[in-house]
């Protein structure tokens, strides 16, 4: 199958800027880029249609990369909680998705569509996970997901003490240097036991010589 040649009307990653021709999947093209205005076919008159166009687009774009930007600096530090249940080994009954994240974001205040997450796959494990979202082609924020069974786990994590039991363990390791105080005290009472021999020794040979 053979490639469809388009313009992009926005940066799309991993394929270029505005205003770039690119060659992508006719499946590509139809189901995301074309229908999410973020291109349009390359036929000599879309291009001179863009060419005649890309003062307007440019200037668009630009305004909407600044609002990104504000709504970035409002996000900038965000932590959502999700709760979900988990093994022993804190392995999730299932999965947190780039959709269960956007509710959360949105609930948090700021809207946001599940395609805007860029979530790589979904997340298995409690925990804290940073993730990006994509608020313009041109601004990500990275928003962090405390994912626990409830809402005193949630906020153990995101004090740190979720991590506090293995060093609360700690002096047990100790108890090894203990052990040679324990070893001296044999070798300290060697020379009292020395020194009560030759009294003894002493004492006996003060008598032999009176007898």
């Amino acid at each position: 199958m053979s490639a469809t040649q388009v313009i992009l009307l926005e940066r799309v990653e991993s394929l270029g800027q505005m205003g770039d021709v690119v060659r992508v999947k006719p499946g590509f093209a139809r189901n995301f880029l074309l229908p999410q205005k973020k291109a349009m076919r390359a036929t000599k008159e879309n291009l001179a249609v863009f060419e005649k166009q890309r003062a307007q687009l440019e200037g668009q774009n630009l305004a909407r990369k600044g609002e990104a930007g504000k709504v970035a600096e409002k996000m900038a530090g965000l932590v959502v909680v999700v709760i979900r249940q988990a093994g022993e080994t804190g392995q999730l009954y299932g999965s947190v998705s780039n959709r269960d994240i956007a509710e959360a974001v949105t609930a948090a205040g700021f809207t946001v569509d599940r395609r805007q997450v860029l979530l790589l796959q979904p997340i298995k494990a409690l925990g804290i996970h940073a993730t990006r979202v994509s608020l313009h082609p041109e601004v990500d924020v990275e928003v962090k997901v405390n994912v626990a069974q409830s809402e005193d786990e949630a906020k153990a994590q995101a004090e740190g003490k979720a991590q506090a039991a293995p060093v609360e363990a700690a002096p047990t390791e100790e108890a090894p240097e203990a052990a040679p105080a324990a070893e001296t005290v044999p070798a300290e009472a060697a020379p009292a036991e020395d020194a009560a021999a030759r009294k003894a020794r002493k004492s006996k040979a003060r008598k032999d010589e009176e007898g």
